[in-house]
């Protein structure tokens, strides 16, 4: 398995775990009520107990904590080590009693994975399109997947040229200097808020007042760590929801949840049942 830091300082990878290790500094318990708030409405359930919950490319850890204050005995991995710190730091700080492991690993290393065993939840929220190889990671998740089990995955958005716009921009982000990489970064958000501020040019003058503190954002994410992860996250791939969802079907996989980005820039979500009786093609 290469070292996702000789891909980093090749400029082919950008540095995941360095911006999550930040982005943990961040947490707090509302942002984790948010990001278990959202696991249990996507997987539909309200409690974990009993259930073993796999975490591919682990990122932060945020989610792994979610599930293992819901009750799941976790595994976690990543690619990137900095992203292990990060999660193990998570645990460390907010579940060290809990049922959570967590360790470096590949998607796309098939001695690995065939190592891992089969889990009533894998979840893999916006991990499999900077593996590098998005649909040979995708085609090693299902066997991962107990009978009657879920799979939750998030993949970006095919948008077209758009896209691969965004692919040039995340390549020079990786392949620049501090300087060039901060102005990157501005001029992808003022582009990214350039239809917010427009609503805001244009629309009506009363404004309503401000609330007295900022509400953490979808997911308990960071805007800040956000706009970074979209600017310099290479590898970059992304997918329609139907090439998504033809390819899991044929592997015996049923959807049962969908949450879109509407056509737009974003990702879009995915749980997937396999059938408690067939196993996947």
């Amino acid at each position: 398995m290469i070292d996702s830091q000789t891909e980093i300082r090749a400029g082919e990878r950008f540095a995941f775990g360095r911006n999550w290790c930040d982005f943990t500094e961040t947490v707090d318990e509302p942002r984790i009520a948010v990001a278990t708030e959202s696991l249990t409405r996507a997987l539909d359930v309200s409690d974990l107990s009993e259930r073993t919950f796999l975490d591919v490319g682990c990122g932060s850890g945020l989610f792994s904590l979610a599930a293992c204050r819901l009750g799941a005995r976790v595994r976690a991995f990543d690619f990137d080590a900095d992203s292990v710190a990060a999660a193990s730091a998570m645990r460390d700080r907010f579940a060290p009693d809990g049922a959570w492991s967590v360790e470096r690993g590949s998607i796309l290393d098939e001695d690995f994975v065939a190592t891992l065993g089969r889990f009533d939840v894998v979840y893999s929220w916006g991990v499999l399109h900077h593996t590098g190889d998005m649909w040979r990671a995708m085609d090693l998740l299902p066997d991962l997947v107990a009978p009657g089990g879920r799979l939750y995955i998030s993949i970006y958005n095919d948008q077209g040229f758009e896209s691969r716009v965004w692919r040039a921009v995340k390549r020079r982000y990786n392949r620049s200097g501090p300087v060039a990489r901060r102005a990157l970064v501005l001029g992808s958000a003022a582009y990214l808020s350039r239809r917010r501020l427009a609503k805001r040019l244009l629309g009506p003058a009363v404004r309503p007042a401000p609330s007295p503190a900022r509400a953490p954002r979808a997911r308990g994410m960071s805007a800040r760590h956000d706009l970074i992860d979209w600017v310099g996250g290479y590898p970059f791939e992304v997918a329609k929801p139907e090439a998504v969802f033809a390819f899991l079907r044929e592997r015996g996989f049923e959807l049962c949840y969908l949450k879109t980005c509407g056509g737009g820039l974003g990702c879009n979500e995915y749980v997937f049942q396999r059938p408690a009786s067939d196993r996947p093609a």
